[in-house]
């Protein structure tokens, strides 16, 4: 998208938020998924791979929770922030203009 049209529709901080977002679900998923095949693993060696990965996950996922917090795209500590910014999003994305 023309960055000029993006910053006049209010997209490209959007944008940022979204892909944000979407990579932190992703992240989580992750950390769910190897926490899982930890679990149902019995050789150690894949255990201890698995095992790295998982703490990559969890140290990214760290990062990007920071990160997303202090852009104030995430209030995982008060939800009705967290309501009313998601709320806040919805309008944005039914109202953009159709193409």
């Amino acid at each position: 998208m023309n960055s000029i049209i993006e910053y006049l529709t209010g997209m490209d901080a959007l944008t940022d938020q979204m892909i944000a977002t979407d990579l932190l679900i992703s992240v989580k998923s992750g950390i769910r998924n190897y926490s899982m095949a930890i679990t149902e693993t019995g050789h150690p060696e894949i255990k201890e791979i698995l095992g790295r990965h998982l703490d990559e996950a969890l140290d990214l996922h760290e990062r990007l929770s920071s990160y997303v917090a202090e852009k104030g795209w995430y209030h995982a500590f008060e939800p009705n922030e967290q309501i009313n910014l998601n709320l806040q999003n919805i309008d944005t994305a039914l109202n953009l203009p159709t193409l």
